[in-house]
């Protein structure tokens, strides 16, 4: 696999580093989900691929751990507070000392400088300090975060995977290693780049809810059928959206104009009549083969048995039968190889972890036993 060979340090967070961490073990780095001790239950549900391992980090010792567990690896990935890692004493000036090959990535939603860079918030706060909120929702309501996927997820963990392996490529030129200081606003606003690039071309000349890709345009929405469920209708351009009238059994010349805006309420009323006359599989079954750009809005429940998602293998299911995703891209040579075994318990690897990292059985008893780390065994499903 592409990253085969690597050693990642993920300390336990939520969301956004999970997601990176998951997405560096998919494509082959070896990566240790550093947990707390005592922590109970992992919330971390993309644990695909990891290990765990516990240490009380509040402990002299067991901050003396990670520092020795960093002086073999090549990427700490953390996502606390800007702070909190140098009141340990494991801030990167100080672990890029003693590994100068290591990779220091800081995932935060608000960056280690600037106004907010202690404040907490969640990606529907990094989403509005970004810009990208204010053109997000239906005309005449108010802006509506797409659940909780443009800061955290591609804002923040996406973006932040890219920069470690941008990180990675570099230090085979140089050698060394460096910090990565990744927000999770300006991750957001970086997704966001049409927005802001094709604001002179009159793409957003309208109000939120009122443009051609905000679901101000009948031709780029979706449409309930008769049985409850939707389709996805996408035609802009003029020789898609001939065959979706073609589809809908509609004469072009007593429509308005496509590209007519004031016109696009009494589109959609024709359009959302039309849609509503049949059942989602009639309409599959219509539009299937064309070039009209209307899909199908499929559910969870769906996307696994839809004939082009199989043919391709785009879902894969875990030894519990839990399915999700496959790793995108796909690599021709090195595709990912996603583990298919059960996320780790807390502390399911510890003495494992480190034996691997050089620490002798002795030691590994004593912090056991007085704390410093934690152990836990998978209890069997019976």
């Amino acid at each position: 696999m592409a990253l085969a060979g690597v050693r990642v340090l993920e300390l336990a967070g939520l969301a956004p580093a999970p997601f990176c961490g998951m997405i560096l073990a998919d494509f082959g780095a070896k990566v240790i989900r550093v947990d707390r001790t005592k922590a109970g239950l992992p919330l971390d549900r993309q644990a695909r691929g990891k290990r765990s391992l516990a240490i009380n980090l509040k402990s002299p010792e067991g901050v003396a751990v990670l520092k020795k567990l960093c002086l073999q690896s090549d990427v700490l990935l953390e996502p606390y507070r800007k702070g909190v890692m140098e009141k340990l004493g494991l801030g990167p000036q100080e672990l890029l000392k003693e590994n100068p090959r290591l990779i220091y990535a800081r995932l935060t939603g608000y960056g280690q400088t600037g106004t907010y860079a202690t404040a907490a918030g969640h990606d529907i706060n990094y989403l509005a300090v970004s810009g990208l909120l204010s053109r997000l929702g239906r005309s005449g309501e108010k802006p509506y975060a797409p659940l909780n996927l443009v800061a955290d997820f591609a804002g923040g963990g996406l973006t932040c995977a890219m920069g470690i392996v941008l990180a990675l490529l570099e230090r085979t030129k140089s050698g060394r290693g460096q910090i990565i200081d990744a927000s999770m606003v300006e991750g957001a606003a970086y997704v966001g780049s049409f927005v802001w690039k094709s604001q002179s071309i009159g793409m957003w000349d309208h109000s939120r809810g009122e443009n051609m890709l905000d679901s101000g345009a009948p031709f780029y929405d979706t449409y309930e059928t008769s049985d409850g469920k939707y389709m996805a209708v996408g035609a802009i351009e003029p020789q898609f959206y001939n065959q979706l009238l073609v589809g809908l059994e509609l004469d072009s010349h007593p429509l308005p104009p496509q590209m007519s805006s004031t016109d696009w309420p009494e589109l959609r009323r024709i359009f959302t009549e039309r849609f509503a006359s049949k059942t989602q599989d009639e309409w599959c079954r219509i539009f299937d083969g064309t070039d009209a750009c209307v899909t199908p809005v499929l559910t969870f429940d769906q996307v696994s048995s839809n004939p082009h998602n199989q043919q391709r293998c785009s879902f894969i299911q875990d030894c519990n039968g839990e399915e999700s995703p496959r790793p995108a891209p796909v690599l021709s040579r090195t595709p990912a190889q996603p583990s298919t075994a059960a996320d780790p318990v807390i502390g399911e690897h510890t003495v494992q972890v480190l034996q691997e990292y050089g620490f002798g059985n002795a030691e590994i008893q004593l912090m056991l036993a007085t704390g410093v780390v934690e152990s836990s065994v998978r209890k069997a499903n019976l």
